[in-house]
C-alpha cells in the first residue's frame, strides 16, 4: 500500500499525485497540515508523527508499506513510482 503525506495546495505534492494518477496507482492521502495561507499548522498529530518518522518534517512524504520504502522530495518520489509501478 502507498501512503502519501501531502497538502492540496502544494505544487510538489500535486506533481506526485498527478504521477500516481497517470500510473493508475491507488494510494491513501494524509493531510497533516492546514493549507497554505492558514500557516501550515499541524491538524492531525498521529499523521504528523508518521510524517516525521522519516527524519524530516516536510511534504510530500511517500511510504510504500509493501516494499518498506519511505522517501521525501517530489522528484525522487516520481522517479521511484515510475521505476516501480510503470
Amino acid at each position: 500500500m502507498l501512503e502519501l503525506s501531502q497538502s492540496e495546495g502544494c505544487p510538489h505534492c500535486a506533481k506526485v499525485r498527478e504521477t500516481l494518477s497517470e500510473l493508475g496507482v491507488s494510494y491513501v492521502a494524509h493531510n497533516p497540515r492546514l493549507p497554505g495561507d492558514v500557516g501550515g499548522d499541524v491538524t492531525n498529530e498521529v499523521t504528523h508523527d508518521e510524517l516525521t518518522a522519516g527524519g524530516e518534517d516536510q511534504i510530500p512524504y511517500l511510504v510504500d508499506t509493501d516494499r518498506g520504502v519511505t522517501m521525501y522530495e517530489s522528484d525522487d518520489i516520481v522517479d521511484y513510482l515510475e521505476e516501480q509501478y510503470d
